[in-house]
Order: C-alpha cells, then sequence, then structure tokens
C-alpha cells in the first residue's frame, strides 16, 4: 500500500491529509492488533470510516501500558518520555530511525529553511542526562547536519554559552538556541543578551524545577532578558514522530501529514475539525508503524487560519515532563 511509503507522506499537499489517512488507517487496523483490539471494541467497522471525523484515535495511555506496534520487529530506536518518579513512561518503539528524521527535518526546513544557514545550540539539560530522549535525538541531527563547528549542546554551562552567543552575533551568524524551558530561564536569569540573529524556540518542560509559569510570562521574560521580539515553541511528544512549531505567540502550525482536531472532553467520540476549543487529537502519518490517531490529554483551541493553541492539560492526566504551560 502506498501510504506506508514515506516518499509519499512527505510529499502530501494539506488537501490530501484526508485520503493518505483513512489508507493509513486501513493499513493499521490490519497491522496493529492493539489498535485493531481497540477499534473492535468500540464496535466501529472499517469500512464505515470515511472520513477523519469517524477515525477511532486511540488513547495516548496505551504507550504506557503496551506495546503499539505495527507487526512484528526489532526496533532501531526506542524513544521513553521524561515523565516524572510517580509516573510510569511512554514508550514509543520506532521501526525505521529514517523515517522520523526525515520527518523533523523536512518540517523545520519547511518552516525556517535550510539547517545549514544555523548555528544549532541544544540547551537541554536533563534530558542529555538520560537516555531514547525523542528531543535529544533530533536536536543532535540538527547539530550534526548544520555543519557547524559551533553548534553543540550545553548542560549548565551558561557563562561559555554567553560567551559562545555574543561572538555568534557579532558574527551576524543565525542561531537556533533550543531549550528546555525551565533551562532558558534559569540562563536568562543569569544574563542579558541583544539577540538579533537568534531564534529562541521553547520546547516546555519544568519537570518541576522551579514554579510553573504561564507561557505568556515565560515568553515576556526570556523577551526581556535575551532581547528578541518573538519567542518561538515547538510541539512534540515521545508518542508521535512530527513536530508543530510557533513562530510566535504560542500559535502552531503543522506540516501537511499532521493535523490537529478537537474532541468534547465529556464526549470522547465528538470530534471537531474546525476552530474552536477542545482536548487535542493528533494524526501525524509519521507514526507508519506505530499508531498515526493519537488521542492526547492536552486541551486546545483551533483558529480560524488552522493554527493551534496548547492551553493545557486535562486535570486527570497525569503530570508530562514536557507540558506546555497553561496562559
Amino acid at each position: 500500500m502506498r501510504v506506508v511509503s514515506p516518499d509519499y507522506i512527505f510529499s502530501l499537499k494539506p488537501d490530501e491529509l484526508e485520503t493518505a489517512a483513512l489508507e493509513l488507517f486501513n493499513y493499521q487496523y490490519q497491522e496493529n492488533a492493539l489498535y485493531r483490539a481497540y477499534t473492535d471494541a468500540l464496535r466501529i467497522q472499517p469500512r464505515q470510516v470515511d472520513s477523519i471525523l469517524k477515525i477511532p484515535y486511540l488513547p495516548i495511555q496505551f504507550f504506557k501500558s503496551h506495546q503499539v506496534v505495527c507487526g512484528q520487529f526489532e526496533p532501531e530506536l526506542v524513544f521513553e518520555s521524561s515523565g516524572t518518579t510517580q509516573t510510569v513512561n511512554s514508550r514509543h518503539l520506532v521501526k525505521d530511525a529514517a523515517v522520523y528524521t526525515r520527518s523533523f527535518m523536512t518540517a523545520f526546513e519547511q518552516f525556517y529553511g535550510p539547517v545549514t544557514d544555523y548555528v544549532v545550540v541544544g540547551l537541554l539539560p536533563s534530558y542529555l542526562e538520560r537516555q531514547h530522549s525523542s528531543l535529544v535525538c533530533m536536536v543532535q541531527e540538527m547539530i550534526v547536519r548544520s555543519g557547524h563547528e559551533e553548534s553543540g549542546f550545553y548542560l549548565y554551562e551558561h557563562d561559555k554559552l554567553h560567551q559562545q552567543l555574543q561572538w555568534l552575533e557579532a558574527r551576524q551568524q543565525k542561531v537556533l538556541l533550543i531549550g528546555v524551558t525551565f533551562g532558558l530561564l534559569d540562563f536568562a536569569e543569569k544574563y542579558t543578551l541583544r539577540l538579533q540573529h537568534t531564534i529562541v524556540m521553547e520546547t516546555g518542560g519544568m519537570k518541576g524545577r522551579r514554579e510553573e509559569w504561564t507561557r505568556d510570562e515565560v515568553h515576556a521574560f526570556l523577551k526581556e532578558r535575551l532581547g528578541v521580539t518573538v519567542v518561538h515553541a515547538e510541539y512534540g511528544m515521545t508518542e508521535l514522530l512530527s513536530q508543530a512549531y510557533s513562530r510566535g505567540q504560542g500559535y502552531f502550525e503543522t506540516p501537511a501529514w499532521m493535523k490537529v482536531l478537537l474532541r468534547d472532553e465529556n464526549d470522547p467520540f465528538q470530534l471537531s475539525a474546525g476552530k474552536g476549543s477542545g482536548v487535542m487529537n493528533v494524526i501525524d502519518l509519521a507514526n507508519i508503524y506505530s499508531c498515526a490517531f493519537i488521542a492526547t490529554e492536552d486541551i486546545g483551541k483551533i483558529h480560524a487560519d488552522g493554527r493551534f493553541e496548547v492551553l493545557g492539560r486535562l486535570d486527570n492526566s497525569a503530570l508530562r515532563g514536557c507540558s506546555l504551560m497553561v496562559s
């Protein structure tokens, strides 16, 4: 079936997503025993699924308790959520590492241009200190592909990072400073800069390291201290192989093979693909060999232009280490 081809998925136009999603649904119903059992338990007949609103969305908690896979394979990558000491971590078994790489590289360059234009600086303390982080895997590959010797990771070497950013600014070198929220805040508390050639991108994540701030508070502080006009953001998670990006104001855009829908908090089978607020379901067609249809625990809002915001988390959901903050 052509839909399981990455070439097909990563060349989709936005108006082709529904057709591709329905093809992938039928493939995953046949090949993913867990997803088939879940679909059957809902008494959904595959032949009756003729729109993305009728596709069953697998609750994200299954990644904590089951192997969510199509067929049987030896995974090339295993991603594990950061979680907390009180939670069971999600695990995503990735059959083909090249699909993940192609997904995040294609999406990033769609929104930001060639990665070779940037010195890529990763400020990911705690994430670098554990294994199986999809975020670390993504940033590591971007560092390599940037081709700049100045690209690299930083743990807690804030003084070294401060000097490096000043030097790159003086050269008018484009920089992507991508970091977990608490890491960026810790750095910005120590130093003030005027970054005119640097994109500051936060990936969420307070991990109990400091008092929770709203997104607006975080962005206002980073703009003031680092001298940027906007703070960018990335929306991704262990259970997905694709990311959405915000180029300001917390409004996220998705690549053509990814889409956010909303479900009613009181009726999880009442879905909407239009504007409004609700709990987020995500289609990620890059999840070819796991499940492309995920019912998350994030509350979101979709705007008339198709961009979305993440407003918070369901009250009864477990804390996610990479959670975004409520405005």
